[in-house]
């Protein structure tokens, strides 16, 4: 890899920049660069393939690795962390801030190499997300619901945030009003924007969708009165209230979409192909004129993804009632 290659960025104002990391395809996943006076952070990590872009957008940027005081993957989801190990060794004076639940999933990535390993194999786990590094325990801020650092003048407040993952935090920072919410607050992919505003939906990518807390965890980032969020997947949002209203009627049909399909032959492929087909209704009503092969093929990854999730979910949920 040219390590020189500066990734796509977009300045957001507030010393915020989104990067985009050019996981899978430009537009999927960004990580955000937060500079306040000196002090710099990373938001997400995301793959050791892009690491070598940060670093290059530091450089032409005339900042030093040095001045880089976080690294912050709001969960341990390799395409949110899996470049944090590399991404620390390139930076001497970073700490990394970790949700209690995943920070010991960076100290030592074994088990999420293992899992990765045991679902998708060793050589797409390579090609995916590169080599998965370990990050020194004395390198490793857990940050608890409530948790606060410093970042030059400002404070970064972190809302422990269950749904999606419980091992996911969100980041509220007061200047610019916002959350950097991970997964938290859904996907939306700019390709889906009309007049209508962005296109969100839920991601329930395995394994620890619980819709019960993810509607509690909304509550709680509402209540702060954010005035934008800071998606990983992908980019600024902002009218905040109507996008949560979506979202949560979101969580709620994927909850009644597995449901009918608990006992059903070939549940996985009923499932992915009900949220899709759910998804291209909800595109057609928003206003999108893509051609339907173009929607899917930019939602395939994640509907593969977000059925796997409730399948899981599904499993666990007639374990727990005895069925």
């Amino acid at each position: 890899m040219n390590t020189e290659t500066l990734p796509p960025t977009v300045d957001l104002g507030d010393g915020i920049t989104c990067i985009d990391t050019l996981q899978g395809r430009a537009g999927m996943a960004c990580c955000y660069l937060l500079q306040r006076g000196q002090d710099l952070a990373f938001i997400e990590a995301g793959t050791a393939h892009g690491v070598p872009r940060l670093l290059a957008l530091l450089r032409q940027r005339g900042l030093s690795r040095e001045q880089v005081r976080y690294v912050i993957p709001t969960h341990v989801h390799l395409d949110h962390a899996g470049g944090a190990g590399s991404l620390m060794a390139a930076l001497p004076a970073a700490q990394l801030v970790a949700h209690p639940r995943g920070a010991r999933h960076l100290i030592d990535p074994s088990k999420l190499i293992a899992g990765a390993t045991a679902v998708y194999g060793e050589a797409f786990v390579q090609a995916q997300y590169g080599e998965i590094l370990p990050i020194p325990a004395s390198r490793v801020i857990e940050a608890a619901d409530g948790h606060e650092i410093r970042l030059g003048d400002d404070v970064l407040r972190f809302f422990d945030s269950p749904g999606h993952a419980r091992h996911h935090f969100c980041v509220f920072d007061p200047l610019s009003q916002g959350f950097f919410t991970g997964d938290t607050f859904g996907l939306s992919y700019r390709e889906f924007d009309t007049a209508r505003g962005p296109f969100l939906i839920p991601t329930t990518t395995p394994v620890q969708f619980e819709p019960e807390a993810w509607h509690a965890t909304l509550d709680r980032l509402l209540a702060a009165e954010p005035r934008q969020m800071f998606l990983t997947h992908y980019g600024r949002v902002r009218n905040v209230k109507a996008l949560a209203a979506t979202l949560r009627q979101g969580i709620d049909d994927y909850v009644r979409i597995a449901g009918t399909l608990t006992t059903a032959a070939d549940r996985h492929t009923q499932l992915r192909e009900a949220i899709t087909t759910l998804a291209l209704q909800q595109l057609q009503a928003h206003g999108c004129t893509l051609d339907t092969s173009t929607q899917r093929d930019l939602l395939s990854t994640d509907m593969e993804l977000n059925a796997q999730g409730l399948g899981v979910w599904l499993d666990q949920t007639n374990g727990r009632s005895g069925a």
